[in-house]
């Protein structure tokens, strides 16, 4: 393994990770020699994705942890846990978030408004403020939220996801000032239209999927291994230096 991206003797917690990018980012930390712990809601999912990665490593290197972001005392079980099994958590993944909405913001209900900022922003918060102390007190640390590209754009159809996602970003840029005295990373990923099922709805519909890819350089959507790439860089020594940034990862959409 070259060293610069050697994840060897880490333990990275992911959220959302039973399936599309966060699986992605999972079994690639995996992959490239952490420990890693599983996490979403249904127990099930996360064996299944669990299963998955040991079997493709040829180790024991994921554990399931099942966790609903919107309940902080899952998210402390989850980080207790996690530091029960391997001893500390040197990496941290916020993918996990919802948008249980679709169209124009005034059709919105408070709830699912309230859902989508507590899922997408009180949720990260909270379980950064678990992990990073610990962090702190070490010395080292990498932190990355999966933010996207609707935190740059408007949108007349997400539109509190993307507040969301913009929040995040600021989120990464508040926490990497405040931790980086103490050697502690945090950025943020943004990605473009990805093929997971969280985005079907974007892409499954060929005319609406021809409308997002037709102007776009690569002409075409991202599958979830190409952000797993960047999340090994953030955690590894290759991104020791990088802190406080949000990193697009589009096809290109975003320059035109």
């Amino acid at each position: 393994m070259p060293s610069l991206f050697d994840l060897s003797g880490q333990t990275a917690v992911i959220t959302g990770s039973s399936r599309g990018i966060g699986k992605a980012i999972a079994h690639r930390m995996a992959e490239h020699g952490a420990n890693v712990v599983v996490s979403s809601r249904k127990a099930d999912a996360c064996a299944a994705a669990v299963a998955e990665i040991n079997a493709a490593v040829e180790r024991e290197a994921a554990i399931a942890v099942p966790a609903n972001i919107a309940v902080k005392e899952d998210l402390q079980r989850l980080v207790d846990a996690s530091i029960d099994r391997f001893g500390q958590i040197d990496a941290l993944v916020c993918n996990a978030a919802s948008n249980p909405y679709f169209g124009p913001a005034a059709g919105i209900a408070d709830e699912q408004f309230d859902k989508i900022l507590r899922n997408n922003i009180v949720s990260n918060h909270w379980i950064i403020s678990m992990v990073a102390p610990a962090m702190v007190a070490r010395g080292s640390g990498s932190i990355t939220i999966i933010s996207s590209i609707g935190g740059l754009r408007a949108s007349t159809m997400i539109g509190a996801y993307c507040i969301s996602k913009a929040a995040d970003m600021q989120l990464a840029r508040n926490l990497a000032a405040e931790y980086g005295p103490a050697g502690v990373r945090v950025n943020a990923i943004c990605p473009g239209l990805i093929k997971t099922d969280f985005a079907k709805a974007l892409w499954d519909n060929p005319e609406m999927l021809d409308t997002s890819t037709r102007t776009t350089p690569l002409r075409r959507i991202g599958e979830p291994d190409e952000i797993a790439g960047m999340a090994v860089f953030l955690a590894a020594r290759a991104g020791a230096f990088t802190t406080g940034q949000s990193f697009v990862i589009d096809g290109g959409a975003t320059i035109v």
